[in-house]
């Protein structure tokens, strides 16, 4: 479990989180949701380790990952930052193979098992057909879908993700927030091969994708949490068009039991 205790952050004095408590399970999705500026993105910069909190803890069962290595943070906590800052020289298939460098010895020599790693990272976002291609070739899209790659490379056991369907096409956003899902949501079979669940942070602006995906809802104004719940609880009409300052309706689905979150 990824457990976020008492967390007050900032930049240059300006506290913009303040008293964060937040516990992510393994087996669970939750969907981080907020206007612009609510403090989703400080969040995963502090739980990430970019940003020092000014107190409070962040631990990973027991671990307090504040205190531990880069190299061991890697290890438990894989992260899809907002903005992409790849090396625009290396093909496709090395900078997914970037994930694997916490494991790697200090030749930083990769083997066969982290080579059959990358390839199937690579394949849960469709990029097998780009590993020979140049990232400075990429679009904005096909280059997020690089980063998705590398993070799920890490195999960690907890997924930290910054807005990781930007850029996307409606495909492709249906497609990882699916792989998301499974990855936190193993299959019996996959559990007694060995696949443990992941617990996983997804801060997202588009309501309705979550809606579908998430296994509960963290709703954040001003630095603070101020709801949480599943779907149904949080995405409520009363709820979202005062943060959003829009008035706003939610359709369900008589089926699935699905939300659709609409302006009235």
């Amino acid at each position: 479990m990824l457990s976020i205790e008492n967390l007050n952050a900032g930049y240059n004095g300006r506290k913009v989180l303040h008293e964060i408590n937040l516990k992510v399970p393994q087996g669970s999705v939750i969907a981080l949701i907020g206007p612009n500026g609510s403090g989703k993105t400080t969040l995963i910069r502090a739980i990430s380790g970019i940003l020092h909190p000014e107190s409070g803890k962040v631990f990973y069962n027991d671990q307090d990952l504040t205190k531990i290595s880069i190299q061991d943070r890697a290890k438990l906590v894989a992260v899809v930052p907002q903005i992409r800052n790849l090396p625009p020289a290396f093909s496709v298939y090395e900078v997914v193979a970037l994930g694997r460098t916490p494991y790697l010895n200090w030749f930083g020599i990769t083997s066969g098992p982290d080579h059959e790693i990358v390839k199937q990272s690579m394949a849960q976002v469709d990029l097998l057909e780009m590993a020979d291609r140049n990232i400075a070739e990429l679009s904005g899209g096909e280059q997020q879908r690089v980063m998705l790659a590398r993070a799920l490379a890490q195999q960690t056991p907890v997924l930290v993700m910054d807005e990781p369907t930007s850029h996307l096409d409606l495909q492709y956003q249906v497609s990882f927030l699916e792989s998301v899902h499974r990855l936190a949501h193993p299959s019996e079979a996959q559990i007694q091969q060995g696949f443990e669940p992941r617990a996983a942070l997804v801060a997202i602006h588009d309501l309705n994708l979550l809606a579908n995906f998430a296994d509960q809802v963290a709703l954040m104004v001003e630095g603070r949490l101020i709801k949480l719940g599943t779907p149904a609880e949080v995405l409520q009409p009363d709820i979202l068009s005062g943060v959003y300052h829009l008035p706003l309706t939610t359709l369900q689905d008589p089926k699935t039991g699905h939300f659709a979150v609409l302006p009235r």
